[in-house]
């Protein structure tokens, strides 16, 4: 007889609650529009607002994420519009010509984009030239048969390492989020590729911005010190002639080919790639290697893949899929392996050097509303429930811009032993 009472005191605690939940979902989506509408000169900081850091819901995260994406877009367009137009990107003092074409219908899931790397490297800025012009149409006759825009840009710089500086990144993040908004392509659809130097720079960049591409296709290049490792979700093409001695160009592909085959078969499915040495050709392959382009073609880019391998390039990233490590506990050459399974609700570290770790969830990988675990080579750590908030949101947008790369929740966790959100 004592429970009844206690029942009925529960039920308007409950109905209280989610009244409050859904006010302040209220509140925050009132408090996004006002700064949304607010001039750019004239906004304050997002995450100093108290809406920053209110707990939103499932559906809140969903519309929240479009007000920000069509926000960055709006920025991004005015900032770059005219340098689009005029087919040079600027950014940090350097300059990067690019050349494209619209190939075929538009699905109606949204265009191709293949961006292809001219060859040179540490030679006169003429020569380099030269082979911009031979890299803009150098695949015509294959783009004929698929669809997308083929873009073929010109590397800001005349150095033996052009298209793996530095300030690769930065510009690639920028022209593919121009060509989402400007000429309608899928981020799930863009594909890397490249030959000799070009080449050199798939090598480089497929592995360290894996999160990006669909498919990467590198020609007749040599790797330097990378390594396939981050290729995984990946899909990779290897197109070099059997006779391309130089640097030993043909040996390291073949290297590569033993590595990603073993790196496939301890994990089935992950590491899918062709590996082609063509007999008889030295370092012009005929255009054999177009291949590359419908082979790419087949594969679309899953950005929240269940299991990640992140091994950190010089070039230092603060994000790969869904995870994140701060800028002072980065180290280069550190890598990271995390898993998450859906039917668990749980996320899993395998290895992880960092004595902080990000954790970037939304809910189409696991259910947020449901308590989250937490564990490091298979030990919980702990169970939590995440709160999706404004803030991580914005974070994740601003810094790629990409649909399937914003999350409204993080989980850190500390030395591997201390959970926190």
């Amino acid at each position: 007889m004592r429970l009844i009472p206690l029942l009925f005191l529960a039920l308007p605690l409950v109905f209280t609650g989610c009244a409050e939940s859904k006010q302040m979902a209220a509140v925050s989506g009132q408090g996004l529009e006002q700064w949304l509408a607010t001039p750019d000169s004239q906004r304050v900081r997002l995450d100093s607002l108290d809406i920053a850091g209110e707990p939103i819901s499932k559906e809140e995260a969903e519309r929240f994420t479009g007000m920000l994406l069509k926000d960055r877009q709006r920025q991004l367009l005015s900032e770059y519009k005219e340098q689009w137009d005029s087919r040079e990107l600027q950014l940090a003092g350097l300059t990067m010509p690019f050349y494209y074409q619209v190939f075929g219908e538009a699905p109606a899931g949204g265009r191709s984009l293949y961006i292809s790397l001219h060859g040179g490297g540490n030679t006169r800025p003429e020569a380099n030239d030269q082979q911009f012009e031979n890299q803009k149409h150098l695949y015509d006759e294959t783009m004929e048969g698929l669809e997308g825009i083929y873009l073929a840009p010109r590397a800001p710089t005349n150095t033996w390492n052009l298209w793996h500086e530095q300030h690769i990144d930065d510009f690639f993040n920028i022209l593919i989020q121009l060509a989402e908004a400007l000429e309608n392509v899928n981020p799930n659809k863009v594909y890397l590729m490249g030959y000799s130097a070009g080449g050199d720079g798939v090598y480089q960049l497929a592995p360290r911005m894996a999160d990006r591409w669909a498919a990467a296709s590198m020609m007749a290049g040599h790797p330097n010190e990378t390594s396939p490792l981050g290729l995984k979700n990946l899909p990779f093409a290897l197109h070099m002639g059997a006779l391309d001695a130089a640097y030993d160009r043909n040996e390291k592909a073949r290297e590569w080919k033993q590595l990603l085959d073993s790196l496939e078969r301890n994990s089935p499915g992950s590491y899918q790639h062709e590996v082609i040495l063509h007999e008889g050709m030295g370092h012009w392959m005929k255009l054999e290697d177009a291949r590359a382009l419908p082979w790419m073609a087949g594969f679309k880019r899953n950005p929240i893949p269940e299991k990640v391998h992140w091994k950190q390039d010089d070039r230092h990233h603060r994000y790969f899929y869904w995870l994140g490590v701060p800028d002072e506990s980065i180290e280069t050459g550190g890598e990271i392996s995390v898993e998450y399974i859906p039917e668990r609700n749980e996320v899993n570290i395998l290895s992880n050097y960092s004595s902080e770790l990000e954790l970037l969830l939304n809910d189409e990988m696991l259910d947020l509303d449901a308590p989250v675990a937490i564990s490091y080579q298979g030990k919980i750590l702990a169970k939590i429930r995440v709160e999706r908030s404004l803030s991580q949101l914005y974070k994740s947008i601003s810094a790629k811009g990409d649909p399937g790369l914003a999350f409204s929740a993080v989980v850190r966790v500390l030395n591997n032993e201390t959970v926190r959100k």
